[in-house]
């Protein structure tokens, strides 16, 4: 960790540099990306990546797995990093990529075919290490802005479609028995029957603020095909700045639409932030036990 006299900084093991503000800064934020300078997939392929089998990332994860099975609570394994844009965006810098998937498409699929790659290596050796004691895998993209998707569906379904379902293969491969936990914010609802297609069990986190993804609708569309993990309340509006009364009716709202039949799984949209009330938290704890039983 470094700092100056503003801001606090870290570097990952990508190589990608964040900063957090000291006052009043709740987030490490993108800061440098280290192949904003790359030109070609030759750079790509001579990049430092870090290893997805270094021993130390499972260290003590087969105990921990089977203490955890021991108590009778399912096991959910996460990821090795983001999916392939938002690393993308990170390694190359917003600009660069979201510039790279139309100008330099060579660039761009090279680098999304490292980060799978990784991936890859990565579920091959955590799968057989602990075997049929994990439940559920969780991997996730943001794919979607506030009012659509942050690409045009057809350029997401020529470079991203195609390695996720690439990726997913090879995870009911390695595990036949697992669900897929795909987490994607923001506007997706052009995209769900695709990421269905791809393989997808579960969807998070269900932003119901975001265009088009009304919760009735969802679960009217999809609701046969996918379990809803999340969009238990809105955590743009309605958690940060509503009554708690609006809390209970969101929360009532939220849980007869997704609900119904099984297949959900209550979560807030987001995180709960620091400035959210407490009695609004209260509110929502209180309407789930009212309203969340079958």
């Amino acid at each position: 960790m470094d700092e100056d006299q503003e801001f606090l900084y870290y570097t990952d093991e990508w190589g990608i540099v964040r900063r957090k503000p000291k006052e009043k800064g709740y987030y490490f934020d993108l800061h440098c990306s280290p192949l904003s300078q790359a030109e070609t997939p030759r750079d790509i392929q001579g990049y430092p990546f870090p290893d997805p089998v270094e021993e130390g990332r499972f260290e003590g994860l087969k105990e921990f797995v089977e203490k955890v099975r021991a108590e009778g609570r399912a096991c959910v394994l996460g990821g090795i990093s983001a999916g392939m844009l938002e690393m993308g965006l990170w390694l190359r810098g917003f600009e660069n990529f979201f510039c790279d998937l139309h100008a330099n498409r060579p660039l761009a699929e090279a680098l999304c075919d490292r980060v799978l790659e990784l991936k890859m290596r990565y579920w091959e050796k955590a799968l057989a290490l602990l075997g049929d004691k994990v439940d559920v895998v969780q991997e996730g993209d943001d794919y979607g802005g506030q009012k659509g998707l942050l690409i045009s569906p057809q350029l997401w379904r020529e470079v991203f479609k195609p390695r996720l379902a690439q990726l997913f293969r090879h995870i009911k491969h390695c595990a036949p028995h697992v669900f897929i936990l795909f987490h994607s914010c923001g506007s997706i609802y052009e995209i769900i029957p695709d990421l269905i297609e791809a393989g997808v069990d579960i969807l998070n986190p269900i932003q119901v603020a975001a265009a088009h993804m009304d919760t009735r609708r969802l679960k009217r569309e999809f609701g046969d095909s996918l379990s809803f993990w999340g969009g238990g309340v809105d955590t743009q509006r309605v958690l940060p700045r509503g009554t708690p009364q609006e809390v209970r009716e969101e929360v009532r709202r939220r849980v007869e639409d997704l609900a119904p039949g099984g297949g959900f799984v209550f979560n807030t949209v987001h995180n709960i932030q620091a400035d959210v009330p407490a009695e609004n938290i209260l509110a929502m704890v209180e309407a789930l036990r009212e309203f969340g039983v079958y």
